[in-house]
């Protein structure tokens, strides 16, 4: 091992136990996002399984993992589902309170939020940005 190796400080993505608890995440938010009848309509033809690969390709990026996400960029994604604002705002919620029960430390939390942050522009339909 390196000296560079031995003071690497760990990735938000190492941090949380890699790809497996990902996974467990990305389960769990979908689990409550569909059981949400005011977002669900969202994915009503959505290949699910496919939904959930594509989001743990993301969330990995989010926090530092591997970059192997090859989807379509958020905008073209999202644009055409007409997301409101409020509703991105549940999402959002949902994917900290999932993180938070599966014991991801506040740091990290505050690091998702802040890219949920930056990226909201880019997912809630054009003509409801000015309520941001």
């Amino acid at each position: 091992m390196t000296v560079t190796e031995e003071t690497a400080p760990a990735s938000h993505y190492d941090r949380i136990g890699g790809a497996s608890s990902v996974k467990a995440a990305v389960e769990l938010f979908y689990d409550k996002v569909l059981a949400d009848p005011e977002l669900a309509g969202y994915f009503a033809d959505v290949d699910m399984a496919g939904q959930r690969r594509h989001l743990a390709l993301m969330l990995t990026v989010v926090l530092g993992g591997p970059n192997e996400y090859t989807g379509r960029g958020l905008d073209e994604a999202h644009q055409p589902l007409n997301i409101t604002v409020g509703h991105y705002a549940k999402v959002g919620e949902y994917l900290t309170v999932t993180l938070a029960e599966l014991g991801v430390p506040a740091d990290i939390l505050a690091d998702v939020q802040a890219v949920l942050g930056q990226v909201q522009g880019q997912v809630v339909a054009a003509g409801d940005r000015a309520g941001a």
